[in-house]
């Protein structure tokens, strides 16, 4: 029971990190903008963060300079692919490589440096309960941040007029412009926003969930936290579920691997894009359902004067 306990823990701890990067990224989709740059943004909020902690020793002010890495990052792309017209898959791929890069130069003298240690997090009294203590409450606080902010904007999104306006503007720009609403700004907010989100994931992943710097530590999450956002359907509870899911399934391999089954551990390590792989497949089985399901104006840029 207690290795059950330690699984659904660590695949929360795990989740967190996709769930927070996938809601992101749904936010700039909802308002109609594709930013394939997620991964360059953690990387660089995760060096930022990790950085920032070993400088200062405090968490918090590190989980602050991952988003504001992220945001200024995600500031950066919004000017290029919203207000510039540049092509937003290749502006997205041009920072996600980018990101790549910097964060291997900017992080290469952190390496081997150790973070303080913290104290352990835990809810009095619930984390006494057998098995759901263990399991449910001794998470860090950004663990449960992250199922609250899910709720909080299926809240904003679907019973708030600024949710409403936003989702317009990734449905029909030109009417929204029609009716004297800003689509470059509003674009504009829900991209930084989103990219603050995927820099406290970055900084997430670097100061708690690993916690230390290694060059290309995303390994790979941004691209999953993209395709969350497909397999939800835009749908932020179903972001939050997905992100567990494959949370589950990325710490499946090592509760694999402790129970001794013999597997050799590159296959192991497959297991979580193999599964984004599957369920994209499946999707995409569907492109109807996708449609009914997309905001009509994603990936499309939006031109005022016509």
């Amino acid at each position: 029971m207690e290795s059950y306990a330690l699984l659904i823990a660590a695949t929360l701890n795990a989740g967190t990190v996709l769930a927070l990067a996938a809601l992101g990224l749904l936010i700039n989709e909802k308002a109609g903008v594709v930013n394939l740059g997620a991964e360059g943004m953690m990387l660089c909020a995760a060096v930022a963060g990790f950085v920032t902690v070993v400088q200062t020793g405090n968490d918090w002010i590190g989980f602050a300079a991952g988003i504001g890495a992220g945001a200024l990052a995600a500031a950066v792309f919004g000017v290029l692919a919203i207000w510039l017209n540049a092509n937003q898959y290749a502006t997205g791929l041009a920072l996600s490589l980018f990101g790549t890069g910097f964060s291997a130069f900017a992080g290469i003298k952190y390496v081997q440096e150790k973070l303080p240690e913290r104290p352990a997090f835990a809810v009095p009294l619930l984390s006494d309960i057998p098995l759901l203590g263990p399991a449910l409450f001794r998470q860090h606080p950004l663990v449960y941040f992250a199922v609250a902010f899910a709720a909080w904007l299926v809240w904003f999104l679907y019973r708030s007029r600024a949710g409403l306006v936003l989702r317009s503007v990734g449905e029909s720009p030109e009417s929204a412009h029609a009716l004297g609403y800003n689509v470059r700004r509003i674009r504009m907010m829900a991209v930084v926003a989103g990219g603050a989100l995927c820099g406290l994931a970055g900084a997430y992943l670097a100061i708690i969930y690993t916690p230390l710097w290694v060059e290309n530590m995303v390994g790979g999450r941004g691209w999953i936290a993209l395709a969350l956002t497909t397999f939800a359907t835009w749908r932020p509870a179903r972001v939050l579920l997905g992100a567990y899911l494959f949370g589950g399934v990325t710490m499946l391999q090592f509760h694999l691997q402790g129970a001794g089954v013999d597997l050799p551990s590159e296959y192991l390590n497959m297991l979580p894009y193999v599964a984004t792989i599957v369920v994209l497949a499946i999707i995409s089985r569907n492109p109807a359902w996708i449609r009914v399901n997309m905001p009509a104006s994603l990936g499309k840029p939006f031109y005022p004067g016509t």
